[in-house]
């Protein structure tokens, strides 16, 4: 029970409910101002060009947001003051709708926030297209329209500005959360009773989620000088937790081995159970830490992990004083890694209950994070480089402005009332680049708009008082908003009633609209599917062997790192983290690819299961590379065996030659050069003994090749 309250208070911490609340005041305000003043129908119109900004309000740095609001106010006037005229022709309106349906759609190429603004001016357009507005009056409506925007963005702004670290807090805590489910997953590898492929599922599922939640961290810390560089201790510790954060991750990543054998040779000896009830109590105190960083409060500590990790040290040297079962080494190692997670733990907690310190602006100057975001280039030529069939882009956009024309004929055919623009917003809503993400959103908006329909429908019999509807609507409003990118069926289902009480209050009856919303969305449901199917389809089989590419190089350079190490070579914790970073974001994108196939037809499901072998190995080469480079680069023992390095050179060719196998290749790998011999780690004197962390760590290498020449393999089949 306490779970579940902690859970609905998150939601409301969250930056999910933070953003619905703040679109719906930025919309409704205009409106309930202007009616105050007695001027509904104009606050209307700005409550529109509000709603039509908001979509840009998507997270990231202010100045980003900034600069995509003004951008998208300048092509909301344009586009509203172009459909005002040319709606007054449908030829004119349809070519209109065929060609910015194209450009917008192809703004893609300069990212999600460019791509937010084509939607802005997409959405102001369908709009429009029904509104019957004067000639004379359209300068004027089109202003009004722009105002609204105006007024939306400099909320946002203000909004902001007077809690500038809230949004860093709020998607820190998100990530958090993630990294505690990761590793309760995790945990389960030592639970007997669990299916290790299933679980490798799920592990490959969290690891998604944890990546894209990172790196909108990231977007957010990294790209902010307030949050970067400001002397501040909110500053400092965000930026320092979640660093420790990624590095937890490491540790989690690292904490892999051969869970069937380990399962065979300790399951009767209670060790693994009480592994994995350690980790699940390590997520716990994860999960504590993220609600409070929601919450904005300080985290108190829930368990004290060192008497724990002291009886589970005593019965790991139980284990390896019976002789019935074989060496204890891999256990030891797995306590090791429990307890740099415990300490880590312990350090964010001191994060939170002491002044920032010298130490934290020192860890933070560490590192270059300006390194660890992508600047997006907004040079034309890209525009025009993907003016060509083999674009993703380009082919996207032919199909949403196609789509758009024929969705826009049938609508004037076969609409049931006068808003028959429902059917284009359903279409460019509902059509993505991908055929499975068109799919799913397919089907979100159909069964989101039925049941929203049913319980607009009870609301408007069963709710007659107009206070209590309005109520209900205010409510729906930041359901709609909170929901959009965290669960877009329930979206779909606050949106419907809401927009029927809308239509309510404005006069223009609600069974009707039901039908006609319903219908509308059915055929623009129906058209999209079908282009999707038709219209120059994009299928994940297509981009599998770009991303098997990029993973294998992003594997290549880690390895490098390691390499570099073990001949001495002295590697920055800037260029160690850079590597692991690129492994993990390239692997996450695999992993998508791969879910979104097996929502594919199963004609296009090419070699999916070599596809996922090649996933859960890939995992498991990270987890080797993370577990070995982590001990080289962080703690850099001295007088490693030669041995080692021939080992990593050799995975490092096996992968080498896997790409070249392939045709069309990302990135020339071009081989590293080799570092000067340094003075305190001569090559001719003969190294000592090694000792049994050594030797594990040779085993390890082993392994590591092992596994690399088993991917190299899998890569064959999965491009057969």
């Amino acid at each position: 029970m306490k779970s579940h309250q902690r859970e609905i208070k998150s939601f409301f911490y969250s930056q999910y409910f933070s953003d619905g609340l703040r679109m719906s005041i930025g919309i409704l305000a205009p409106a309930l101002l202007m009616l105050k003043l007695g001027h509904f129908d104009e606050g209307l119109t700005m409550s529109l060009g509000a709603l039509c900004i908001c979509t840009i309000d998507s997270p990231g740095p202010l100045a980003h947001k900034r600069n995509g609001m003004l951008m998208g106010n300048a092509i909301l006037f344009v586009v509203a003051m172009i459909t005002g005229y040319a709606r007054l022709n449908l030829i004119a309106l349809g070519f209109e709708i065929t060609l910015f349906a194209f450009l917008f759609s192809l703004l893609t190429v300069y990212g999600n926030r460019a791509a937010s603004v084509g939607t802005c001016g997409l959405l102001i357009m369908i709009f429009m297209m029904d509104r019957h507005v004067p000639p004379p009056q359209v300068p004027v409506y089109c202003l009004t329209v722009l105002a609204g925007g105006v007024w939306y963005m400099l909320f946002a702004i203000v909004f902001f500005g007077i809690r500038p670290y809230r949004a860093a807090q709020q998607t820190l805590g998100e990530s958090i959360a993630d990294v505690a489910n990761f590793l309760r997953i995790k945990a389960d590898f030592y639970d007997s009773r669990t299916d290790i492929d299933e679980n490798y599922r799920k592990l490959v599922l969290s690891q998604i989620q944890v990546s894209n939640h990172q790196d909108a961290v990231r977007e957010i810390l990294f790209k902010s000088r307030v949050l970067v560089k400001e002397s501040t201790a909110a500053s400092r510790v965000l930026v320092i937790t979640f660093n420790d954060l990624v590095d937890m991750f490491e540790q989690i990543m690292a904490t892999h081995y051969d869970y069937n054998k380990i399962r065979e040779n300790f399951e009767n000896t209670g060790v693994l159970a009480d592994i994995n009830a350690f980790l699940h109590l390590v997520a716990d105190d994860l999960d504590n830490i993220g609600y409070a960083i929601l919450a904005n409060t300080r985290p108190e500590k829930l368990h004290n992990f060192d008497l724990r990790l002291e009886v589970l040290k005593k019965k790991i040297d139980e284990v390896g004083a019976d002789e019935n079962v074989s060496s204890n080494l891999i256990l030891k190692k797995i306590l090791i890694n429990l307890r740099d997670l415990s300490k880590t733990i312990t350090n964010i907690y001191k994060y939170y209950h002491s002044k920032a310190s010298d130490d934290l602006v020192q860890k933070i100057n560490d590192v270059e994070y300006s390194k660890f975001v992508a600047h997006q280039d907004f040079a034309p030529h890209i525009f025009f480089d993907n003016l060509t069939l083999s674009s993703g882009a380009f082919k996207h956009a032919l199909r949403v402005s196609l789509v758009c024309l024929v969705g826009f004929i049938t609508a004037k055919n076969f609409s049931l009332g006068g808003h028959s623009y429902w059917v284009l917003l359903t279409i460019i809503v509902i059509l993505k680049p991908g055929f499975s993400l068109s799919k799913q959103r397919n089907y979100q908006r159909l069964i989101g708009t039925i049941v929203g329909g049913v319980i607009g429908i009870v609301i408007l019999y069963f709710v007659p008082g107009k206070n209590a509807q309005f109520w209900i609507l205010v409510g729906l409003m930041i359901g709609t908003y909170s929901f959009l990118r965290l669960n877009y069926i329930v979206s779909v289902i606050f949106m419907t009633p809401y927009v029927l009480i809308l239509f309510k209050f404005l006069g223009l009856g609600h069974l009707n609209i039901v039908q006609e919303r319903i219908v509308d969305t059915l055929i623009g449901s129906g058209i999209a599917f079908i282009a999707s199917y038709l219209i120059f389809p994009t299928w994940e089989f297509q981009l599998v062997q770009e991303s098997l590419e990029h993973v294998l190089t992003a594997n290549i350079n880690y390895l490098r790192k390691v390499s570099d190490s073990l001949s001495g070579r002295e590697v920055s914790v800037t260029e160690y983290k850079l590597a692991r970073k690129d492994v993990y974001v390239n692997s996450a994108n695999l992993s998508a690819v791969f879910e979104r196939m097996t929502s594919e037809p199963k004609r296009m499901q090419r070699n999916i299961k070599d596809l996922h072998k090649f996933v859960v190995l890939n995992h498991i080469l990270a987890s080797y590379t993370a577990n070995i480079a982590s001990a080289l680069v962080i703690n850099r023992p001295q007088n490693l065996h030669p041995d080692m390095q021939k080992s990593v050179k050799k995975s490092i060719a096996v992968l080498r030659e896997a790409i070249n196998r392939m045709a069309g290749k990302v990135e020339e790998i071009k081989p590293a050069d080799e570092p000067s011999k340094p003075s305190n780690h001569p090559q001719e004197i003969l190294p000592q003994p090694l000792t049994a962390d050594e030797n594990l760590m040779k085993e390890q290498l082993g392994f590591i090749n092992k596994v690399a020449v088993d991917l190299a393999k899998i890569t064959d089949s999965v491009l057969r």
